[in-house]
């Protein structure tokens, strides 16, 4: 009998270690008492005061750490999603990680043509069908904003472009409360009933306080109705160090923190335990180029670090992965992807969300899509880890086979090489005679030919034609009176 005997059947990574966690809440809750928060929706400035907040120059509130405290009391520390029909669950808990696109890119580098133009609603169903199609791919956003729909009623139609071509759980954003209310409405059709939605969400809202310590009018009622009817809401700032936050990524770290507990705190005084995701894209400007930078270093550093507060908190987190600064597939953005995913996935991000986004989250790429979903599969395997066990420390075989032998054949190797090993579909192990027999192709041209593919072949699970009927109902109904 072995005592004293760690086992680790996963790998390990953190950031941060408590102390340094504790630091970084402590001084958000400092920000929040001291500095506060402008709020330019009135029910959240009620909200806020009810819950203690002391509240100035009309907007300003300063909330005490108590408020907090209590909302990390009631706040759900998980979170459950559902697909389309009402399967592929995913259950938001403690390093459970899952992935998916970004939402809202302005333009699409187009696999066929290889052209950067602006998303129409055919590439945002397109998206959606790749995603349903790539296995490690777990939800979708939208990927990119369509353009060739009524502007401010642009949601009800990208909504519809995604929930008609993935059954897979959505992650959504919204013009505003209207159109926050307008999608929740097509979810209770798809779904047969409020209730029945309440019980398997297919949806998941995603809104943004504005760095620094600002929020909405839009912003906040969206939140404030999500929490009324009990619809998951990810409620995450994307501060930019150097910019609007401070350059520090420990400052950075604070306020972001101080940014989502103020939107907590107006959740959970609607609605307690109202589900509430925190986390969010925390990266650096650029200084020579003055963008937001998606391939940084630092944006893998604090979005793993940022995991780690969330998970010290017991809070379901958003985090960011599988894009990159790049302007087309190539070697910087299989870099920047491949760094970005392994992070996240190491730090045990609930949702790993903008796969796909290329040149700083402006254009949209299947192509980077596909290519991540392989990168995800790598990384999955490598986080697995070692399993050490009598069975696998295989003395007997390495005995058996003896000095000079070879295990190709032994009954121990072919039990375990299917689990043990990773076999990629579009990364090239083949000799090199036989890749120059199969065109010579790099895996930019590989990548495109699973896009060009999917996209001709693949046949995601169709709306009932009555439910769509009622969808686009609703639509047009929006579409009328927005007129």
């Amino acid at each position: 009998m072995k005592v004293n005997y760690q086992i680790q059947n996963t790998t390990f990574f953190s950031v941060l270690s408590d102390d340094q966690i504790e630091m970084i809440y402590m001084a958000a809750l400092r920000v929040l008492e001291l500095t506060g928060v402008r709020v330019h929706a009135d029910e959240g400035v009620k909200l806020l005061a009810d819950a203690g907040g002391h509240v100035s120059d009309g907007n300003l509130v300063q909330i005490p750490s108590h408020a907090v405290k209590s909302a990390l009391q009631t706040a759900p520390e998980r979170i459950a999603l559902y697909g389309r029909d009402g399967n592929k669950e995913m259950m938001l808990e403690k390093n459970k990680v899952y992935y998916g696109t970004g939402s809202d890119c302005p333009f699409i580098l187009d696999s066929q043509t290889k052209e950067r133009r602006r998303f129409i609603f055919d590439d945002v169903a397109n998206a959606a069908k790749i995603a349903d199609a790539l296995p490690n791919i777990d939800f979708f956003m939208s990927l990119g904003l369509v353009s060739d729909v009524p502007t401010f009623t642009y949601d009800r139609h990208q909504f519809l472009a995604m929930v008609a071509n993935t059954t897979k759980p959505l992650i959504i954003t919204a013009v505003d409360k209207a159109g926050m209310a307008d999608i929740h409405k097509m979810c209770c059709v798809i779904r047969g009933g409020e209730e029945e939605f309440k019980k398997r969400p297919l949806i998941a809202l995603y809104a943004e306080p504005s760095s620094p310590l600002n929020h909405t009018k839009t912003a906040v009622e969206k939140l404030l109705y999500a929490a009324e009817h009990n619809i998951p809401v990810i409620y995450t700032p994307c501060p930019i160090a150097g910019a609007t936050a401070p350059a520090t990524l420990a400052g950075i770290l604070v306020q972001a923190l101080a940014e989502c507990l103020s939107g907590l705190v107006m959740a959970q005084q609607k609605n307690r335990g109202c589900p509430v995701i925190i986390g969010g894209v925390v990266s650096i400007m650029d200084m020579g180029r003055l963008i937001y930078s998606y391939g940084a270093p630092e944006l893998h550093l604090l979005s793993a670090a940022f995991i780690d507060i969330c998970k010290w908190l017991n809070l379901p987190n958003f985090s960011t992965g599988g894009c990159s600064d790049s302007k087309l597939i190539d070697q910087q953005a299989a870099i920047e992807s491949a760094l970005s995913i392994l992070f996240a996935t190491l730090s045990g991000a609930n949702l790993v969300h903008d796969i796909g986004y290329l040149e700083y989250a402006l254009v949209g790429s299947y192509d980077l899509l596909v290519m991540t979903d392989e990168i995800i599969g790598m990384v999955k395997h490598i986080a697995k880890g070692i399993r050490v066990d009598e069975e696998s420390l295989a003395l007997d075989v390495i005995h058996n086979v003896g000095p000079g032998g070879n295990f190709l054949a032994e009954e121990h190797t072919l039990k375990h090489f299917r689990e043990e090993f990773w076999f990629p579909k579009l990364i090239n192990r083949q000799n090199y005679e036989k890749w120059v027999e199969n065109g010579s192709m790099c895996l930019a041209d590989r990548v495109n030919k699973k896009v060009l593919n999917i996209l001709q072949d693949y046949q995601p699970t169709p709306l009932a034609d009555d439910v769509l009927e009622e969808l686009r109902e609703i639509i047009d109904k929006a579409d009328r009176e927005r007129m």
